[in-house]
């Protein structure tokens, strides 16, 4: 009997081996899309603090001062659709190594148009971060890819809390660098916003995430209308385009209301790096509450919340109503964004990845477009109540 167990001994280790290394694996590989995911956040932080009021500071015409950040979610939408399906065919490294190098081209554009004091090419540094953008926002897909079933929530809202150290890093290094290259006002974020790309650049050469097999790419999976006719994936949608289409107006809006009201650029610094860890600071648990409570309740919860950061900012126009109605926006965004992208996980198979969660993305950018769009005309036109009672 002795000899006759050992082959079944072996198999036993080299399964647990094997599990070991899958672990291993799936920590390094969350470990450093998390660094990306905030090296990348980062740099939108960065943007999202500077590009309104660069932009403000160039206009005779003051409503069209969100044009470039309405471009940067247009960039966002037009592309996060090719930029899925190129994933697919040379990998996720591949990927975002183009996704980084056209982060280093948009600073570098947006850094000219302060120079020489062009709208346009600030509009094209915008849509160029934007496409930027389509390669980094699937950090969080990719972890969850690479991971066994029962650790996808965890992996994508590990990649996510990424964004906490962004919610410091960015607003700071805007602060510390708007008046770096005096008198361009606004030039040296747009610096620091190429060398963050480049760091991504360089982090993203140590990830190692398998490519789909020659029988997956040969499958195709289901008709996408199908997959699209399933409960979970309409509700994923949907949590996450209301999630993120609340959130954008609301955010791009506040440095130009804050800007409104008397306040300074320092201020709606500190209101969006409030903002910004509000966002993804929450992701160190919300993998777990999912976990344990379900994703629909966290979704819901999620809706609440956003509903209160509209009650908050219509209370008053103080410092502390935008400080914390965009804490509240934040969390609302982390909770309905996280648990529509997990929810989406269990709707497809592996060959259908591209394409499913292309849809997904496009879908949500395309809604936040539009929200950054109005947000702008909103703001000089009707003002920041009526925003809010949209939001």
């Amino acid at each position: 009997m002795l000899p006759a167990s050992r082959p079944l001994e072996r198999r036993f280790d080299m399964t647990k081996a094997s599990q070991t290394n899958l672990g291993a694996s799936q920590t390094r590989n969350v470990a450093l899309l998390a660094l990306s995911q905030a090296l990348f956040m980062s740099v939108q932080t960065m943007g999202i603090a500077t590009t309104p009021l660069a932009a403000h500071a160039m206009l005779i015409d003051k409503s069209l001062a969100t044009v470039p950040t309405f471009l940067q979610h247009a960039g966002l939408m037009a592309t996060t659709v090719p930029a899925s399906f190129l994933m697919a065919w040379i990998g996720r490294r591949g990927g975002f190594t183009v996704g980084a190098l056209t982060g280093i081209a948009a600073g570098i554009v947006s850094f000219l148009a302060i120079l020489w004091q062009d709208f346009f090419l600030l509009c094209l540094g915008g849509f160029l971060q934007g496409a930027a953008a389509s390669f980094a926002w699937y950090f969080r897909f990719a972890a969850a890819d690479a991971s066994q079933a029962n650790f996808k929530a965890k992996a994508i809202s590990l990649v996510m809390a990424g964004g906490v150290i962004a919610g410091f890093l960015g607003p700071m290094t805007a602060t510390w660098a708007v008046d770096w290259l005096e008198p361009l006002t606004f030039a040296g974020c747009y610096v620091m916003m190429a060398i963050f790309s480049a760091s991504v650049l360089f982090v993203v050469q140590a990830i190692r995430i398998p490519g789909l097999t020659a029988a997956e790419k040969a499958e195709g999976g289901r008709p996408m209308r199908e997959i699209a006719r399933q409960p979970a994936y309409v509700v994923a949608l949907l949590s996450s385009m209301l999630g993120y289409g609340v959130m954008t107006l609301v955010m791009s809006a506040t440095p130009l209301a804050m800007l409104a009201c008397g306040f300074k650029f320092g201020d709606s610094a500190t209101v969006i790096t409030a903002h910004v860890i509000a966002m993804f600071l929450p992701s160190f648990f919300t993998g777990h509450l999912i976990a344990r409570l379900g994703v629909l309740p966290i979704m819901i919860a999620g809706a609440c919340i956003s509903f209160g950061c509209g009650l908050v900012n219509l209370a008053g126009v103080d410092y502390y109503n935008f400080f914390f109605a965009n804490i509240l926006v934040g969390l609302g965004w982390n909770f309905m964004y996280v648990g529509g992208s997990t929810l989406l996980t269990t709707t497809y198979r592996p060959a259908e990845r591209a394409k499913v969660q292309a849809s997904h993305d496009f879908t949500v950018y395309a809604t936040t477009a539009t929200a950054a769009a109005l947000s702008g005309f909103l703001q000089a036109n009707a003002g920041w109540t009526l925003i809010n009672i949209i939001a």
